[in-house]
């Protein structure tokens, strides 16, 4: 039986024609968001799940409605007001209808920022009356693999899986399985990255230590050059004290040029030059007045 429009349904259900052909054909997506709110504004609040057949139209519009709407803000790179948008027609995440959380998760997994989605899954999977719908299941897998588990939250998606009365136990033996490989994959990810970490670390160490060994015959011989010309400095013109120092700065810096490793020694080695110098030159004596 078709069912009879209401004024507001039936300005809904135009706009929403309007909203889907500016998105699709015209490529308008400005124009089709502003569609979108004038027909879920039409529609009010509404209830959250419906069951007649004049409510079920009522609220497939408005689903619809967001539908089209989320698609249009995501085009114009507008996916950070994705989630607010939707909520102020929905008011509460348990309301929001399957295909609009889908849409939510999908979006948010695919710009990189699931964290967005937390507590919005959450709460809508914990709700009794979303338990019994038909696309639950789904949609619980697509939270599990888009929002918890990529997130590192492993015991909450046990406590999720096990809390929800509507799985049976062949799939939550199949969802606690998933957890379990998926925990394992990020424990062995860690390792690695820390024994990768650990080699850089040690390699640097010798690097350095090798650099050490053969720089300090050389170093003794500076700090004895810098000794003896300590004395004599202060006669030299400036600018030889110039040349000197720059010398000095080159046999140190064109050691290993080569070797990227030895950027950090050498800007050490640059640093315990700057202060044996001026530890061990004395001041130069200003000409009497």
């Amino acid at each position: 039986e078709t069912p009879v429009w209401a004024p507001g349904p039936a300005q809904a259900a135009a706009l929403l024609e309007e909203a889907a052909d500016l998105l699709v054909l015209h490529r308008d997506f400005a124009a089709a968001v502003e569609r979108c709110e004038a027909g879920c504004d039409s529609l009010g609040p509404g209830p959250g799940h419906d069951r007649c057949l004049f409510l079920t139209s009522f609220a497939e519009v408005k689903c619809s409605l967001c539908v089209v709407g989320i698609q249009a803000l995501a085009e114009m790179n507008r996916w950070r007001e994705v989630l607010s948008w939707v909520l102020q027609y929905y008011h509460v995440p348990e309301h929001l209808p399957p295909k609009v959380l889908e849409l939510c998760i999908l979006l948010y997994s695919k710009v990189r920022e699931p964290q967005v989605m937390l507590e919005v899954g959450s709460s809508w999977l914990r709700a009794h009356a979303n338990q019994s719908l038909p696309e639950f299941g789904s949609l619980l897998e697509l939270y599990l693999a888009q929002v918890l588990l990529p997130l590192g939250r492993f015991e909450g998606a046990e406590e999720l899986v096990r809390g929800c009365a509507m799985v049976n136990s062949e799939q939550q033996l199949e969802f606690l399985g998933t957890i379990c490989e998926s925990r394992c994959r990020w424990t062995q990810r860690e390792e690695t990255c820390s024994a990768a970490e650990e080699q850089q670390d040690s390699a640097t160490e010798t690097v350095l230590g090798v650099l050490s060994q053969k720089l300090l015959p050389m170093l003794t011989l500076l700090h004895r050059a810098l000794r003896s010309m300590s004395n004599h400095f202060y006669l030299l013109p400036y600018k030889k004290m110039l040349l000197a120092t720059f010398l000095l700065y080159l046999v140190v810096v064109k050691l290993d040029p080569a070797s990227p490793t030895s950027l950090p020694f050498i800007y050490k080695l640059v640093q315990l030059f700057r202060q044996a110098w001026a530890a061990l030159l004395p001041p130069i004596p200003r000409p009497p007045i």
